[in-house]
């Protein structure tokens, strides 16, 4: 793990002397990049739509045949949502609770529009290994998250930031529906804000990303969750410098 955070390092001092980073050199890869965080963190959530059919719905408007208005409904919501955490990456103010709630009100603003941005209120449960997983009761989500925001509010902009939010956000789960894709942009929201690129959770890594959380939130630690995605920052740490490199030779 040491010699995976000191290849991070070094290649985040890479991307810093590469600053300012060139509009036409980052243009085509956040597009392209925007796509994949929508259609994998949909897809870890059972969105049933293909990478191509992802990008097709988001950029030709394309129905799929076959697909449920659901998994298209979710596809322009991520999309959009991504498109808010880039501009509230822009600015320098502190993440607040209303950010988290704007996010997952823009998550779920087609395709569940009535518990977009709202607190759960029903029981939250999930299946592990080690049998069912009760999160907190709707009753102390306010709290809870009220001390979340809290800590957000001087935690620096991060990876290790960035990966306890999202597992604390997940650990809370404040909300019925649209938790971990909420949990997965608010890490990313902090590591653009770092001046990291954010990172995708792909299918291929969905057993392993489960299992990390569970293994988090049922107090086994949280070194799984972190290998997991410090590997996956740093193959797109490595995708973001390669793209910038060919940019400036193309010039």
């Amino acid at each position: 793990m040491n010699t995976l955070r000191q290849n991070i390092a070094a290649q985040k001092a890479d991307l810093d002397r590469l600053r300012p980073l060139s509009p036409q050199g980052l243009r085509n890869l956040e597009h392209v990049v925007d796509l994949e965080l929508t259609y994998t963190s949909n897809a870890i959530e059972g969105n049933t739509l293909t990478a191509s059919e992802t990008m097709l719905v988001i950029e030709k408007g394309i129905t799929i045949g076959g697909k449920p208005l659901k998994d298209h409904l979710e596809a322009i919501d991520h999309h959009e949502a991504i498109a808010y955490v880039r501009d509230l990456a822009g600015h320098t103010d502190p993440l607040t609770e209303f950010d988290i709630r704007t996010l997952h009100g823009l998550i779920l603003k087609r395709s569940q529009p009535e518990q977009a941005g709202r607190y759960a209120d029903q029981g939250r449960f999930v299946l592990t290994d080690a049998g069912r997983h009760g999160f907190p009761s709707p009753a102390e989500v306010p709290a809870l998250m009220g001390s979340f925001a809290a800590w957000l509010v001087n935690a620096p902009n991060t990876p290790d930031t960035a990966f306890s939010a999202h597992r604390q956000l997940v650990g809370i789960h404040p909300f019925n529906d649209g938790n971990g894709r909420t949990a997965r942009l608010l890490m990313n929201l902090i590591l653009i804000r770092g001046g990291y690129p954010p990172v995708a959770v792909r299918p291929v890594d969905r057993l392993a990303y489960i299992q990390a959380l569970q293994d988090a939130e049922s107090g086994r630690g949280a070194d799984a969750f972190n290998r997991l995605l410090m590997e996956r920052l740093h193959a797109t740490l490595g995708e973001y410098l390669t793209a910038l490199r060919q940019a400036l030779h193309a010039r």
